[in-house]
C-alpha cells in the first residue's frame, strides 16, 4: 500500500487524477465506479465532489484503504469484470493504471457498457511502458532498460489500444488525451529505476556491469539535478451507446 500512496501523492498523479474528472464531465448526484481504485485517492476526490460513488479492486488491502480515506464512499472486492453492480445503474465509469494487468481487455469493457446508463460517460487511462523517456548519455542502452521494465507487465503497451477497445464496443464520442507527469527529482523514481535494471538483467538484455553502470549514471545527474524522466499516460473518454 505505501507504493500506491507514493505513486497517487506525486503532483503529476493528482493532475492526473484531475484530468480524469473533467473527461468524465459529471454532475453532483451523478453515480461513478472507480474500478481498480486502489488505495481510494480518486474516490475521495469525487465523493467530496457531491457523486455517488462506488470503488471496486481486486485486492482487498487495497480496498480496506479506501473505506478509511473515503468513509463516504461504497466499496468492494471484485474484478473489472465481474462488477457487483445493476445493469445500467451508473453515470460514470473510470479506469486507470489497469489494462496493462489485463491479458483480455475485452470482458472488461463489455461489463463497463453492461453498467454505464445509455449516454454515461467513461473514462481509461494507462501509461504506455513504450513511451517512457528518461534521460541518459547512454540512450541505446537506457532503451534496453526500459525493455526490461517491459517485461514485468502483462500487456506493457495496452493505453494505445484504449481507443480502439472503446470503438470496437460501439462507445460513441470518443477523445483521445495525452497527460505527461516529468520528473526532474530522481528520489521519485529511483526504485523503480533500480527494478527496471534488474528485469533487463534477468531477461539477459544486459550484463550486471551495464546495469550498475546505468543506474549510477541515473544517481549522478540526481544529485547534480541532472535528472530528467517523462511518464506519459494516455486517457480515453467516450460515451456509452444510446441504442
Amino acid at each position: 500500500m505505501g507504493f500506491l500512496d507514493r505513486i497517487e501523492e506525486r503532483l503529476g498523479a493528482a493532475e492526473l487524477r484531475v484530468a480524469s474528472y473533467r473527461m468524465l464531465g459529471l454532475r453532483r448526484g451523478a453515480t461513478v465506479v472507480d474500478v481498480a481504485c486502489g488505495a481510494g485517492h480518486a474516490a475521495a476526490e469525487l465523493a467530496a465532489k457531491g457523486l455517488k460513488v462506488t470503488g471496486v479492486d481486486a485486492d482487498p488491502e487495497a480496498v480496506e484503504a479506501a473505506r478509511e480515506r473515503a468513509p463516504g464512499a461504497v466499496f468492494h472486492v471484485a474484478w473489472s469484470d465481474d462488477l457487483p453492480l445493476e445493469d445500467e445503474s451508473m453515470d460514470g465509469y473510470r479506469a486507470l493504471r489497469l489494462f496493462h494487468l489485463l491479458e483480455d481487455p475485452v470482458p472488461t469493457v463489455a461489463e463497463a457498457r453492461r453498467v454505464l446508463r445509455p449516454g454515461g460517460r467513461i473514462v481509461l487511462g494507462g501509461q504506455d511502458y513504450g513511451f517512457l523517456m528518461i534521460d541518459s548519455s547512454d540512450q541505446d542502452l537506457t532503451d534496453v532498460v526500459l525493455l526490461g521494465l517491459e517485461s514485468r507487465t502483462v500487456v506493457p503497451r495496452a493505453a494505445r489500444s484504449l481507443r480502439d477497445l472503446l470503438l470496437d464496443a460501439r462507445f460513441t464520442d470518443v477523445e483521445v488525451a495525452v497527460h505527461t507527469e516529468v520528473v526532474t527529482d530522481h528520489a521519485q523514481l529511483a526504485q523503480q529505476l533500480k527494478s527496471a535494471a534488474a528485469a533487463a538483467v534477468e531477461k539477459a538484455l544486459i550484463t550486471q556491469q551495464d546495469a550498475t553502470s546505468w543506474l549510477s549514471e541515473q544517481s549522478r545527474r540526481g544529485r547534480r539535478d541532472r535528472f530528467l524522466a517523462a511518464l506519459p499516460t494516455i486517457l480515453v473518454s467516450a460515451s456509452a451507446p444510446t441504442a
